[in-house]
C-alpha cells in the first residue's frame, strides 16, 4: 500500500510539472501573439498613413531560411522602393525560427506577420512530409489575414527563394486590370515552367494557360472567397491544378519569367532544380507594359489569336522531329496522340513532361508552345486541340 501511495505521489508530481510547463508555453505563445499583433498594427498604420490605394499586397512566404529570405527581400526592395505605396511588402513567417524573425524585423520597409500553429498534423498517407501540410496551413492563414484582416483586393505571393525581374511590378500592375476585366482569368503568374534559356526569346509575349504555374502569382479577393473555405490540407499547388477547382478559368503567364527560383534546398529537396529551375531565364529587359495593348489576352480575343498562330505553323510528322523542326524556317506544330506520346516528344526537346489532371504544364487547349534554338515556336498539339481552337485539320 505504501509503495502504491509513493507511485501515486510521483505521478501527481509529474502531472503538476506538466501543467506548469503547459502554462509556461501558453504564456510564451500569448507574449508572441501580442508582439506580432503590435508589429502588424505598426505596419498597417504605415500603410494607412499613405493615402494611395494599393494595387496589391506582396507577401513573401518564409519559414526557416534566413539567408534565402535576405536575398529575396533585397531583390524585391531593389525595384519595390519606388512603387512601395502601390505594392506594400509583407513577410509572413511560419513558425518561430529566431534568425528568420530577426532578419525580417531588420527591414523597416516591410510588415512582419508570424504564423504560430501548435495543432498536431496528421498526414493522410504513410511516409508523407509534414512540411507540405504546414505550408498549406501557412498559405491559408496568410491569405486570410491579407484579404480579410487587412482588406487588400489583390495579393501577390512570393516564396523566400525568389528574385524578381526589373519590370516585375509594372507587369503585375497591368495584369491587375486584366484580372478585373476578365473573370475567366483565375490568377496571373510571373512564371513559365518551360522558361529555360533555350526555350524563350520575346520578353513582351504573354500567354493564357489551363495549367496553374505558381512561383510568383497574383489573385483577387473574390477568387480567394471561393478557395479559402475548401483550401486543402496539403499540396495546395497541385490542388489548384485540378479542373474541379479552376473550373474552366485560366492563368496568364509570360514567355520569359519575371521570377527566378534559386531555392535548391527546401521542402521539395531540390527536385528538378538542376534540370528545370537553374537554367531559367530571368527577364532583364525593362518592358513598357503600360504602353502595350494586351486586349489579345481577353478570353474572346485570345482563342482566335492563338488559333491563328497554331494554324500558321507548319505540321511536322514522323521520326527525327527535333531535327526536322530545327531545319524548318518559321513555326512548326507537332501532334501528339496521348500523354505517353507527349512525354516522349517532350523528352526529346527537353521540356517539362509532367501532366496534372489531364493537362500538360503550360498547355492551353492541350497545346504546349515553346521556342526552340531560334525565334521559331514549336507547338505540341493534342489530339483534340485543333477542334477546340476551331481549326480545320490540315
Amino acid at each position: 500500500m505504501r509503495l502504491l501511495i509513493d507511485q501515486i505521489s510521483m505521478q501527481q508530481g509529474k502531472i503538476v510539472a506538466l501543467e506548469d510547463e503547459r502554462k509556461r508555453q501558453d504564456e510564451e505563445c500569448r507574449q508572441l501573439r501580442a508582439l506580432v499583433q503590435d508589429l502588424e498594427k505598426k505596419g498597417v498604420k504605415r500603410l494607412i498613413d499613405n493615402l494611395q490605394v494599393p494595387i496589391a499586397a506582396v507577401v513573401v512566404m518564409a519559414c526557416s531560411r534566413p539567408d534565402y529570405l535576405e536575398r529575396t527581400i533585397e531583390s524585391i526592395l531593389k525595384y519595390q522602393s519606388s512603387v512601395a505605396p502601390k505594392f506594400p511588402l509583407f513577410v509572413s513567417q511560419d513558425g518561430a525560427n529566431e534568425m528568420v524573425r530577426s532578419k525580417a524585423l531588420s527591414y523597416n520597409q516591410l510588415t512582419y506577420m508570424q504564423h504560430l500553429d501548435f495543432e498536431p498534423i496528421h498526414t493522410e498517407r504513410p511516409g508523407e512530409l509534414i512540411a507540405y501540410y504546414k505550408i498549406a496551413r501557412h498559405y491559408k492563414w496568410a491569405l486570410d489575414a491579407l484579404f480579410y484582416k487587412h482588406n487588400f483586393t489583390r495579393v501577390i505571393i512570393l516564396e523566400d527563394d525568389m528574385e524578381i525581374a526589373p519590370d516585375f511590378f509594372d507587369y503585375f500592375e497591368v495584369a491587375a486590370s486584366l484580372l478585373d476585366r476578365d473573370k475567366t482569368i483565375m490568377a496571373v503568374s510571373s512564371w513559365n515552367d518551360n522558361g529555360q534559356k533555350q526555350f524563350v526569346y520575346d520578353s513582351k509575349i504573354l500567354y493564357r494557360s489551363d495549367f496553374f504555374p505558381g512561383l510568383g502569382w497574383m489573385l483577387t479577393k473574390s477568387t480567394w472567397d471561393h478557395l479559402s473555405p475548401k483550401w486543402p490540407k496539403a499540396y495546395w499547388d497541385d490542388w489548384l491544378r485540378l479542373k474541379e477547382n479552376h473550373q474552366g478559368r485560366q492563368f496568364i503567364r509570360p514567355e520569359v519569367c519575371r521570377t527566378y527560383n534559386f531555392g535548391e534546398h527546401g521542402s521539395s529537396m531540390g527536385q528538378f532544380f538542376k534540370q528545370y529551375l537553374e537554367p531559367i531565364k530571368l527577364n532583364d529587359v525593362q518592358v513598357d507594359w503600360k504602353s502595350m495593348d494586351l486586349s489579345y489576352l481577353m478570353e474572346d480575343n485570345y482563342i482566335r489569336h492563338f488559333a491563328n498562330m497554331v494554324s500558321n505553323a507548319k505540321p511536322v510528322h514522323g521520326a527525327d522531329i527535333v531535327l526536322k523542326a530545327y531545319n524548318i524556317d518559321g513555326d512548326v506544330r507537332i501532334t501528339y496522340n496521348d500523354q505517353a506520346h507527349f512525354e516522349m516528344i517532350a523528352r526529346q526537346f527537353g521540356i517539362f513532361e509532367e501532366w496534372k489532371d489531364g493537362i500538360p504544364r503550360t498547355a492551353y487547349k492541350g497545346v504546349v508552345v515553346f521556342r526552340y534554338q531560334t525565334t521559331r515556336r514549336v507547338f505540341l498539339v493534342g489530339p483534340d486541340s485543333l477542334k477546340q481552337l476551331g481549326i480545320q485539320h490540315t
